[in-house]
């Protein structure tokens, strides 16, 4: 809350948008107030915001773009305000509306679609580019969105088939360690690929798409001497490739298909202090026509409230320390 309120100022709000814009129990209004610290009072259809003559100016711009949001039918929730004043700060191209608009898949009332300037460039690069790596930490969407946009093409009937692949490397294990077949070793390096096909296919399905091979799930050890044509290829966990099988994977590039490499060079667990192909490729291919570096960051991340309060809980202790 301001303690200093240098100018007031009033904008109207359509009556019959007001409770969504405000939220429940006016917790988007309340988010608003911390975010730009700024006072903000609502009386009948008009909201007043109280603070220093910038941040008010950006609360209105932020309250501007809500109600078109709130025009076009979509729900308003803290995370929206949050990602609205990034939006205001950075002086983004793209209205929040548009953004908010710009849907991908749809899905038993569940909508698939960019919540950050940085994720819907990236969305965007996906469709005008062949190739396409989307860099960047945890939780901002990289992987999930690339998802997205695979189903979309397969429904389209840009692609005839998604195939989804990521190194089995994960923090120093060896394969032959862990029990069992070698497909059920290999299970648990491709389970959060299944868990994100489900969110956008319904389950009941997904066996015969993978029988028929329109949907293909595999360690990226088995896309050695394949030509991928006609269809939407996912590498994930880039950062733990090699530059041998970087460059292998992306020369399996057929007719007709697509590419979208993820990762976060900041987690490499490629044992013996190999380097990471992901490290190495955009020096390589930098420049190179029909391949886009789409570098998302932490103002991307995209999170339950109580996850970002853990991470800071746990840096405020770590610096403790």
């Amino acid at each position: 809350m301001a303690k200093h309120a240098s100018t007031t100022r009033t904008v109207g709000v359509d009556a019959q948008h007001l409770q969504t814009i405000m939220g429940i129990h006016d917790e988007n209004l309340k988010v608003l107030e911390n975010q730009l610290d700024v006072s903000i009072f609502a009386r009948g259809d008009a909201i007043s915001i109280a603070g220093a003559e910038h941040e008010v100016a950006r609360a209105m711009r932020v309250l501007k773009e809500l109600q078109s949001v709130a025009r076009r039918g979509h729900v308003i929730t803290p995370d929206t305000v949050k990602h609205t004043v990034t939006m205001v700060s950075v002086e983004a191209p793209d209205s929040v509306a548009a953004m908010v608009g710009s849907d991908i898949l749809a899905r038993r009332g569940k909508v698939i679609r960019p919540k950050t300037y940085g994720q819907k460039h990236y969305v965007d690069a996906i469709d005008e580019n062949t190739i396409v790596f989307g860099l960047g930490p945890a939780g901002s969407g990289k992987t999930y969105l690339a998802m997205a946009k695979a189903v979309q093409a397969l429904h389209a009937k840009e692609v005839s088939r998604i195939i989804l692949t990521r190194p089995a490397v994960e923090a120093g294990e060896k394969l032959g360690f862990l029990p069992g077949t070698l497909n059920e070793k290999i299970d648990p390096y491709l389970r959060p690929l299944h868990d994100a096909l489900r969110d956008m296919v319904d389950p009941e399905i997904i066996p015969k798409l993978m029988e028929s091979g329109i949907v293909e799930v595999a360690p990226l050890a088995y896309m050695r001497g394949r030509t991928l044509n006609d269809a939407f290829v996912i590498l994930d966990e880039a950062q733990n490739t090699t530059p041998a099988q970087m460059k292998m994977f992306l020369t399996r590039l057929g007719f007709g298909s697509k590419m979208v490499v993820t990762g976060d060079v900041t987690q490499v667990d490629l044992p013996g202090g190999q380097r990471s192909g992901l490290r190495v490729v955009k020096d390589i291919l930098h420049g190179v026509e029909g391949i886009h570096f789409a570098e998302l960051g932490a103002e991307d991340v995209v999170r339950h409230q109580l996850v970002g309060r853990i991470v800071e809980a746990y840096e405020e202790f770590e610096e403790q320390q």
